[in-house]
């Protein structure tokens, strides 16, 4: 994850971001043995280590207590990259770009599955409201891989833009949106027949993207503008830029659809934007280098990581909670969706 940092700031700068167990079987196989599990709650799981700190990890925190549980590890040698959970909660995706795959990690089981070979340099990941599919950025093949994610197989491979290095996917499910960040742009994908349509200019360096709830905008953060670009889904047209925080690195919008969160990598922030006036906020002091955030189902709790560990942050108030420290690196968080009755 820090090398895909690297990679990003030097380049942009260059240029102008279960129920069931698998059991072993055939590669790609979904094989599986039943097993019930109790709802956990509601749970963050943050990215840690890899590279050449060891294995990839994941942490889970409950979101209740705020208290981290036993790592799990993954068994895979790489820096831990993005990570995307299905919408029944039961398996989460996680991205290792070195080897180009997707390791597939059961919250019931909180156990790494086989690795699914993704393409080369894997950097972003988003799943279909459905669940049936999991969207695959390649940076390194200018690529997006769909995955079915009931058989765990990988598909054919959809051209996108230069360095696809984020994706976000509307509400409905009918488009993926692919932002390209060497070649200033984002493209849409429609899902159905799984085709890129033609690219949106959002201007410089564009790294990172989310979708608010009811599917009218996207908006996409600029590393090194230093600005985050709304843009009108009903037209593919960006609008007029905000300018935000130092570096902004990651976007999550809480479910009411009234404020995005934008974390800053180089003001060590988080920047809130009030999404009816798309007006930046006054910035939230997180840990060092904010890198991902991520805000529970009711809206809340906004979990911004940092490499210093976690700030909780009371979206009512942008209020900032005492800091969970888990160790280090860390990189990417996603939350589960409420348990089901």
């Amino acid at each position: 994850m820090f090398a895909s940092i690297t990679r990003a700031v030097c380049a942009v700068t260059a240029v102008g971001a279960l129920s069931a167990v698998a059991l072993p079987g055939a590669p790609g196989a979904a094989a599986t043995a039943t097993r019930t599990c109790a709802p956990a709650g509601v749970t963050a799981y943050v990215g840690s280590g890899g590279g050449f700190t060891g294995p990839q990890t994941l942490i889970p925190i409950n979101t209740t207590t705020n208290k981290a549980g036993k790592k799990i590890n993954l068994n895979v040698r790489a820096e831990t990259g993005p990570i995307a959970i299905t919408p029944d909660g039961k398996t989460i995706y996680v991205l290792s770009a070195s080897p180009g795959t997707v390791t597939p990690v059961s919250t019931c089981t909180r156990t790494a599955q086989r690795p699914i070979h993704a393409g080369h340099q894997p950097d972003a990941i988003a799943i279909t409201p459905d669940g049936k599919i999991a969207y695959v950025t390649n940076a390194g093949s200018d690529t997006v891989t769909p995955i079915r994610t009931s058989a765990n197989i990988a598909l054919a491979p959809i051209h996108a833009g230069r360095h696809p290095a984020a994706i976000a996917i509307t509400p409905n499910g009918k488009t993926a949106y692919v932002v390209n960040t060497y070649g200033n742009s984002v493209t849409p994908i429609r899902i159905a027949t799984n085709t890129a349509l033609k690219p949106i200019n959002v201007g410089k360096g564009p790294t990172a993207i989310a979708i608010t709830p009811d599917g009218k905008t996207a908006y996409v953060s600029h590393i090194n503008g230093n600005t985050v670009t709304p843009v009108s889904i009903a037209t593919n047209t960006a609008l007029t830029p905000i300018p935000v925080g130092s570096n902004p690195w990651r976007i999550a919008i809480t479910p009411d659809g009234r404020t995005a969160y934008v974390t800053s990598f180089g003001g060590s922030s988080v920047t809130p934007i009030d999404i009816a006036t798309n007006t930046a906020l006054a910035p939230i002091r997180t840990g060092s280098f904010a890198v991902a955030v991520a805000i529970t189902p009711d809206g809340k709790t906004a979990y911004v990581v940092s490499w210093g560990g976690v700030t909780p942050i009371l979206t009512a108030t942008n209020t900032k909670l005492k800091n969970i420290n888990i160790g280090g690196p860390l990189s990417y968080i996603a939350i589960t969706p409420p348990p089901r009755a």
